[in-house]
């Protein structure tokens, strides 16, 4: 299909056939903010607390300097087997098994979509959690800072739930930038109020002591923490989850790989200096006493107001990074569905239905499958409301396969490198590396989830 445009007749589809893409380097930097820069920001001073001044600096930035370097190295296999080329690859799963073959590509899809489903629920715990602080900045206002203010989370879990179940039949990740426009801006607002209110502190002469090497715990108790804190970290610097999908929303020229190249470093620039800002005034702030969350943690009291706008900012950005992460989920499952069951209208049919001057398009079993899997994220982060130890948890799961070992494995095979040659030798010293700091975190989340488990009884929480 074509279209005349300038007195030249220009194509409306790719070269694959679909419809023409027409994201930019912009639009996806604008899609990769929105996922890194998540709640998870607001836990950075308490990670940094725990690793130092040393530490803390070290890991962000040795973090943000793999992710350009591997996230570029996704980005030259978008196309097999050449970078500018070749044929589309539009999940992770299909480019490695164009690369790898086998069966790595079933790992591949168990580790991303895992991961995907996890995010979800941490979602679904860190809205919750800001919800309940924006009552309890309320009620400490009113009541005074020593009264008892502890409400449950589930209720504000159940309504996030719901909201996410209409905002789920948003067809495709495609039609999802003006809501990834919005929750970029409000992760802006969140990371500045905290990084603000912190560096208010600090003007006042309150700031609290700190350190090069972070809080002096027993030896076996600050292994757990800084595991833990790198854990953090690591979720923090993840979008890899998603990659594929900014991929596929590029317009074919200039390379998609090229653009994808630029909106690496642009966005993860912009990550690090965010997360070097807020993490760094955090600690500052509140030394060795640094909170899990500055703002749901209740670092902060006054101005009250200023806490609240925060925290709804966070609520806003969750409830489009969550439609960033899912829409990948639900791709990669309908797919399944339609080459399963070519035949179905249960699967394949769509129903458009006019909703004043917009038409929207409902599928039945998108429909159903969706709002299945939203009420069974809900019912797990009503039972698993941990924010700290589940985001380490999330970030060990990803970190290490998706960001480091299939990026690197699919870049020896596209460029022929030989075995033992001196770049084999850096690239796999990177890949083991990695590996240790990803095993390390998720068996120190793991510990603080049982711990926590062993706490409380579940589904009665309150914070």
């Amino acid at each position: 299909m074509d279209v005349e445009r300038d007195g030249k007749v220009a194509p409306l589809v790719d070269d694959d056939g679909l419809l023409k893409r027409t994201g930019n380097v912009l639009t996806a930097t604008t899609h990769i903010i929105t996922v890194v820069v998540g709640a998870g920001v607001l836990a950075l001073p308490w990670a940094m607390a725990q690793l130092g001044w040393i530490g803390g600096i070290s890991v962000m930035v040795s973090f943000s300097c793999i992710s350009i370097y591997t996230y570029n190295l996704i980005a030259d296999c978008y196309r097999y087997p050449h970078p500018v080329s070749g044929t589309r690859n539009y999940t992770y799963m299909q480019a490695v098994k164009s690369y790898l073959g086998g069966r790595m590509h079933v790992i591949c899809g168990i580790v991303q979509y895992s991961k995907l489903a996890g995010v979800a629920v941490g979602y679904t715990i860190t809205t919750s959690i800001s919800l309940v602080a924006i009552k309890k900045a309320g009620c400490f206002h009113s009541k005074g800072r020593q009264a008892y203010c502890k409400f449950s989370n589930n209720p504000f879990m159940a309504g996030f739930g719901v909201l996410q179940i209409f905002l789920s039949q948003i067809p495709n990740f495609k039609e999802l930038t003006w809501l990834s426009t919005i929750a970029c801006i409000t992760s802006f607002g969140y990371a500045l109020i905290g990084s603000g209110l912190s560096l208010g502190v600090l003007i006042q002469g309150q700031g609290q002591p700190t350190s090069l090497t972070g809080v002096e715990l027993s030896g076996l108790e600050k292994m757990w923490k800084v595991f833990n804190s790198m854990g953090n970290i690591a979720l923090a610097c993840s979008y890899a989850t998603v990659v594929y999908d900014i991929l596929d929303s590029l317009k074919s020229s200039p390379p998609e790989c090229k653009q994808m190249k630029k909106a690496n470093v642009l966005g993860i620039t912009a990550m690090t200096a965010l997360f070097l800002s807020c993490s760094g005034l955090g600690y500052a702030a509140f030394g060795n006493e640094t909170p899990g969350n500055i703002l749901t943690g209740f670092g902060f009291y006054e101005p009250f107001w200023l806490v609240d706008i925060g925290n709804l900012c966070i609520v806003i950005h969750m409830v489009g990074a969550y439609q960033i992460m899912a829409q990948a989920f639900f791709l990669i499952v309908e797919m399944g569905a339609k080459m399963m069951w070519p035949k179905s209208d249960f699967v394949n049919k769509e129903y458009p239905r006019k909703i004043g001057k917009v038409t929207i398009n409902f599928n039945m079993f998108r429909l159903v499958w969706r709002t299945i899997f939203v009420i069974i994220a809900t019912t797990m982060a009503m039972a698993m409301p941990f924010f700290n130890e589940f985001l380490s948890l999330l970030g060990a799961i990803g970190f290490w396969p998706l960001i480091v070992f299939f990026p690197i494995k699919m870049h020896i095979v596209q460029r022929d490198i030989k075995k033992l040659s001196p770049k084999w030798c850096m690239l796999q010293l990177l890949n083991s590396v990695c590996f240790l700091v990803s095993l390390a975190a998720a068996v120190s989340s793991i510990q603080g989830i049982s711990q926590n488990l062993s706490k409380y009884k579940v589904f009665t929480y309150k914070q």
